[in-house]
């Protein structure tokens, strides 16, 4: 449901109690040319280019220019974002988005717990990749440490990074179909995701926040059979991307909604510092699993993709894309896969078997240690950074020494892309909002961790 309010009627804003200070869209008349550059996404660091203010249109010759709330009750803002509108008749002209309804401050959180019990926490900021938020704490964690991990665990984590890109991929095209009025996509994407969920379910015991990737390696073995699993989602998904393909891609409803619209340079992007593929869709193949290659990426063959307009367009089909190199990647997971420990036998970081805790006190009493106190990391700071399905994702640790860490800050890619929704919406049309933000693909748990 969406709130108009005429620039004439602020104070029954604030009456109403939804104010919300600094971040509160004010009308042109009482905000100045630098804070209306950045509403309008005009002030970029861009090599060369200055923000003039007198290029600015500060007044408001319209009177029928007004501000209006989209959500955060609105059913496509899941009413975790909200978003204040100038509009112009049916387009926009400034764009406000106002979070922290879902704030969990899940940064501070992780200074009470354990370098062990950190998983449980970041697990659950991007809750559709899961297993990216882990895999990128306990890489920081790993890092600090010092540690090598078998090999069969790297590949194990690399596999379930693009299983989990698919399964987060597939949301994102059935809620974008929904969006746009393919009901057929929004049941066809979450059914394939299924078979990735069931896959899940069967490693690590849960379909969601799976706490599956731990310091030192994953939680358990690949279970008897995965090698069939794998064929079966490999097989099935990899098929229906062209049934997809079909039933999207040439539409003329849906070609008329995403192609030219929202467009954004490579310029534009790369000042506002966006990555994955919001950035890719301009033509930059800025892929941090090819650039600056971590887990065993290095071994893999995969294609970067990359569009070429930076539209609403280029951005869905780098998506449907990814899923294919996704499943080309997990094909060379399964016939190149070690074998070997699935963790590391560092008893430092490693608990002991469970079948050895009934027969030695020595491992009763270091059980005991690890899931109480948990283990000490040196003193350090580290970054390490990976590529989600929304971009760069990095975890910054600092170690004092003890058990648990001294500061955690996380580098979220939905946080940093949503900044290009003021950019990206700026002159478009009212209808084409919703779009938008689905393109750019915002994951709240993360942008309000």
């Amino acid at each position: 449901m969406t709130t108009q309010v005429r620039n004439v009627d602020r104070l029954d804003i604030l009456a109403a109690g939804v104010n919300e200070g600094s971040q509160e869209l004010k009308p042109r008349e009482e905000v100045n040319a630098e804070e209306l550059g950045r509403e309008v996404g005009a002030v970029l660091r861009l090599q060369g280019l200055k923000l003039d203010p007198n290029s600015i249109d500060i007044e408001n010759p319209d009177d029928e220019r007004m501000i209006i709330n989209m959500g955060p009750s609105h059913p496509s803002t899941h009413g975790v974002l909200r978003l204040m509108l100038e509009l112009d008749g049916e387009f926009v002209m400034r764009t406000k988005a106002v979070i922290g309804y879902l704030h969990t401050g899940m940064e501070k959180t992780a200074e009470n717990l354990s370098f062990m019990q950190g998983g449980t926490n970041v697990t659950r900021m991007d809750y559709l990749s899961p297993v990216g938020n882990e895999t990128a704490y306990c890489l920081a964690v790993e890092s600090l440490l010092d540690i090598d991990i078998p090999a069969r665990a790297t590949w194990i984590r690399m596999m379930m990074n693009e299983l989990n890109r698919i399964s987060s991929h597939l949301v994102w095209l059935a809620t974008s179909g929904m969006d746009l009025g393919s009901t057929s996509m929004m049941i066809y994407g979450l059914r394939e995701r299924e078979l990735i969920l069931a896959f899940f379910e069967k490693i690590a015991g849960l379909r969601l926040n799976l706490n599956y990737v731990r310091p030192g390696g994953v939680a358990a073995d690949l279970p008897d059979g995965w090698e069939d699993d794998i064929e079966v989602i490999c097989d099935t998904i990899n098929d229906r991307t062209y049934e997809y393909d079909t039933l999207l891609t040439g539409q003329p409803i849906f070609r008329q909604r995403m192609i030219g619209v929202a467009p954004i340079t490579a310029e534009e992007a790369l000042s506002l510092g966006l990555t994955g593929p919001l950035l890719r869709s301009t033509g930059v193949a800025w892929d941090l699993r090819r650039a600056m290659p971590y887990l065993a990426y290095d071994q893999v063959e995969f294609d970067v993709i990359v569009g070429t307009y930076g539209d609403n367009f280029d951005r869905y089909a780098i998506r449907l894309n990814e899923i294919r190199e996704s499943v080309r990647i997990i094909r060379q997971c399964l016939e190149r896969m070690p074998s070997g420990d699935y963790r590391s036998q560092d008893p430092k970081v490693t608990p002991p078997p469970r079948a050895r805790i009934g027969e030695s006190m020595e491992a009763l009493i270091h059980h005991f240690k690890l899931f109480t106190e948990g283990f000490h990391v040196p003193e350090g700071e580290t970054y390490v950074g990976i590529e989600s399905p929304r971009g760069e994702l990095g975890c910054y640790l600092v170690s004092s020494g003890g058990a648990k860490p001294y500061r955690m800050h996380t580098r979220a890619p939905s946080f940093t892309n949503l900044q290009a929704v003021p950019l990206l919406m700026r002159g478009g049309s009212m209808s084409d909002t919703v779009t938008v933000i689905s393109t750019v693909d915002p994951v709240m748990g993360e942008v309000d961790r």
